[in-house]
Parts: structure tokens; C-alpha cells; sequence
């Protein structure tokens, strides 16, 4: 198991000649909308302070797109940087770089089974419907505090997948520091009884983020029984400028399909992908929409009505044991994993 994703060096060349720097503009953007909120500028009116606490919530959201990214280490052609960057959003998020990284990895090889950690409790077969019906909303709208749960989950539980000890020791110096960094800045905000102001300037946003987020997880995955990429995930492909600029700030990630069958491309490179797929076996054969909201749409009815993936959106069980053991992502999900010694369908050009 290894702390670095590997590439070719045609996909780490891709990495490196690509331009990261404008999708960058939530960055900024982000800390504008702290300090606006911090100093309540242009005034402490009620419409300014919503309008600056959805706006950094939005920028914020961004944040846990590029934190994605991070984990592939697909954001340039440095690991170091990803690796850093990461435990430094992370930290912010409540949920440690590394933790998130091994969640990850096995929530792409073994999409929407049993063994995919990052989905609980909707890929779990042992999870009751009453219950996934009243987590996916605690889900939905406290995001905050379910998000580090469920990938908590990943390291703390008995049936743990991580076993390597590096890499367990690594997660948990990366709690401690978690721990340290926040206890801090809570004895800081005791100490001036700036309780208001945290939970206005960082809380508040960062509850809504989480909001987007798992809306965004929901649409993406939620009521999809397919373990195939491309077939077990909704893909948005945007045609119109508001939804292209989402998606251009989100690194692509609504392109999810082929982000799930190649999570080692580019993410640039995602669209032309399902091109090629679109080629071959035609539109009609992938679920893929042209608007975040029809996406949505369709997944909306599974929120009350059957919540989960996999068997528990009426697929079949699947035979665990024909996936090998997967420690890092790989080239082509479908061909290494899903199909693993099995005919796959032809990857795209």
C-alpha cells in the first residue's frame, strides 16, 4: 500500500501540462467571504450576511472538490503538494487526509458494494431501509457531522479494511494533529468568548457546504444498483454556462462516470472520455444528463423511497471475491476490477 498515487508517464504527463491555477478561484474567493463575514463588511444587515454565508459556502464546497483531488493526487504532477494540501483541507474538514484517501481508493474499485466504506450505510446489505431512510437525511443536512463519521468508520471499526501499520500510523497522527489544531482554535475563541463569531464566520458556511456536498453525493450515486462505472453512477455533462462553470470549478467531478472508470485521468480529460463511450455504445446505453438539476431530479424519489446502492437499490450481490485486493487506484476500474478476468468493455480512446 503506498501513500502516493502511480502513474504512467503519459497520465503524469497530462497532470503536469494542464492549468490548475483559475480553478483556483474559490480559494480566494473563500477567504473573501470569511473576512466579510468576520467584519461584517459591507454592514451587518441580515441580506449581506446571507448573501456572504452562501457565497463562502459555495466556495467552500469547491474546497472539498479540490480535497477530492488531493486524494487522486491528480491536481499537477506533485504528490508532495497534494499529500500536503490535503491534510491541510482535511484538517479543516474534520476528517484526515489519509483516512479519506483509503476510504476513497476502495469507494472506486468497489463502487456501490458491500466493501465500499465511503457509501455506508447505503451500500451496506445489513443496514435496515427504515434505517438508510432516516440516515440520508441526518445525512443531507448534517453533513458536517456524518461526513467524518462515515469515513472515521474506515479506520475505527473492527472489520477495518486498513491494515497496513504505516499507514494506520500516519491516520492517527493525523487525528492527533486534528485534535490539536482545533482544540486550540477552540481555546482561542473561549478565551475571548468569540463563540458568535466562530459559529457565524466558520460554522454556519461550513454546515451548508456539507449540504452541497452530500447533495452532490446523493445525485451522483443514490438508487444506482450497477457496480459498472459508468452505468452505476450519474454523469453531467453541462449545457449551459452556469453549469460548465460548476463544473469547471469542481475539477470536473460531475463528469463522474468516466472519473470513476479511469481515476488516474486528468480531469480535464473526463468529457472526451464519455465522448469516446458515447461512440461506441451510444448516448441512450449511460445515465448521463446535461443539467446538475435533471440529475437531481431523477435521483430525488430514492431519498424516501429506496436510499441505497448496489443490492440495496435492487442489484444483485455481488461476488466479492472476484475483485482482487486493491491498495491504490488504478488505470481502468472496469477492466482491473469489475471485469477482473473477465471481457470488459472496450476503454475508449
Amino acid at each position: 500500500m503506498s501513500f502516493t498515487t502511480k502513474f504512467t508517464e503519459n497520465e503524469l504527463e497530462a497532470l503536469t501540462e494542464k492549468s490548475i491555477i483559475p480553478r483556483f478561484a474559490f480559494f480566494p474567493g473563500g477567504l473573501v467571504g470569511l473576512a466579510a463575514l468576520a467584519w461584517a463588511w459591507p454592514s451587518d444587515s441580515m441580506g449581506w450576511t446571507v448573501f456572504w454565508t452562501l457565497f463562502t459556502a459555495y466556495n467552500l464546497f469547491c474546497w472539498t472538490s479540490c480535497f477530492h483531488e488531493t486524494a487522486h493526487q491528480t491536481l499537477c504532477g506533485s504528490a508532495t503538494l497534494s499529500i500536503w494540501l490535503g491534510r491541510i483541507l482535511g484538517t479543516a474538514m474534520f476528517t484526515p487526509y489519509t483516512v479519506y484517501r483509503e476510504s476513497h481508493i476502495r469507494h472506486h474499485a468497489y463502487l456501490n458494494k458491500p466493501t465500499d466504506w465511503e457509501l455506508w450505510p447505503y451500500s451496506d446489505p445489513k443496514a435496515s431501509l427504515t434505517f438508510r431512510r432516516i440516515f440520508v437525511w441526518l445525512d443531507l443536512f448534517l453533513g458536517l457531522f456524518t461526513a467524518p463519521l462515515i469515513y472515521g468508520r474506515t479506520y475505527f471499526h473492527k472489520d477495518s479494511p486498513i491494515k497496513n501499520p504505516a499507514i494506520r500510523r500516519a491516520i492517527a497522527w493525523e487525528y492527533v494533529g486534528m485534535v490539536a489544531i482545533w482544540g486550540a482554535v477552540l481555546a482561542v475563541t473561549a478565551y475571548y468568548g468569540s463563540w458568535m463569531g466562530l459559529l457565524t464566520v466558520w460554522f454556519v458556511p461550513h454546515w451548508i457546504a456539507g449540504i452541497f456536498q452530500n447533495g452532490r453525493k446523493f445525485t451522483e450515486h443514490l438508487g444506482m444498483s450497477s457496480y459498472d462505472p459508468l452505468k452505476g453512477t450519474r454523469t453531467v455533462i453541462a449545457n449551459n454556462p452556469v453549469s460548465r462553470l460548476c463544473t469547471y470549478l469542481n475539477f470536473d467531478i460531475f463528469v463522474h462516470g468516466p472519473h470513476h472508470r479511469h481515476p488516474r485521468v486528468a480531469h480535464d480529460q473526463l468529457i472526451a472520455k464519455m465522448e469516446g463511450y458515447f461512440d461506441e455504445h451510444g448516448r441512450e446505453s449511460f445515465p448521463v444528463y446535461p443539467t446538475y438539476l435533471q440529475a437531481t431530479w431523477s435521483m430525488l424519489p430514492n431519498m424516501w423511497r429506496t436510499p441505497g446502492v448496489g443490492v440495496n437499490a435492487d442489484g444483485e450481490l455481488p461476488d466479492l471475491e472476484q475483485s482482487p485486493e486493491i491498495e491504490n487506484f488504478v488505470a481502468d476500474v472496469t477492466t482491473e476490477v469489475v471485469e477482473y478476468g473477465r471481457e470488459a468493455v472496450s476503454p475508449a480512446s
